[in-house]
């Protein structure tokens, strides 16, 4: 799992290159999935981990497109790209298929009943709520 999630976090660090803000938040919303994740029943650590590093992938595209980003644009241009990254890594394409999902409504009312969705969600309004948002 050491080794998925260093992969995983290369990804987020090249895609999001001198952005530290938001490479931080990712990381932070990581740690906060992994804890409340210590909870959870029938939890897929892999899509979790993937999901909590590359939920807000889609700010980088949706700011050089339309000039900002909102949760709206974020869940919009955010699983195509995870997708490529993913893919890029072997990831198990059913995998990437929930990841997707997952990215394209966590900001969203929930469509799925995932618990990693769930988990993704919590971990990041602790993390807004305690960066100011």
């Amino acid at each position: 799992m050491v080794y998925f999630k260093g992969r995983v976090t290369k990804l987020l660090v090249d895609y999001f290159e001198n952005d530290f803000r938001r490479i931080t938040h990712a990381l932070e919303v990581l740690k906060y999935s992994e804890i409340l994740m210590e909870n959870a029943e029938n939890c897929d650590n892999e899509i979790l981990v993937a999901s909590a590093l590359l939920h807000d992938i889609g700010i980088k595209q949706s700011e050089e497109i339309l000039g900002y980003n909102n949760g709206k644009t974020q869940e919009e241009y955010g699983p195509p790209i995870a997708e490529k990254l993913l893919t890029s890594i072997n990831f198990p394409h059913g995998k990437i298929i929930k990841v997707c999902e997952i990215i394209a409504n966590h900001h969203s009312p929930s469509r799925h009943d995932y618990v990693e969705l769930k988990i993704l969600k919590e971990a990041d309004r602790i993390v807004n709520k305690l960066e100011g948002g």
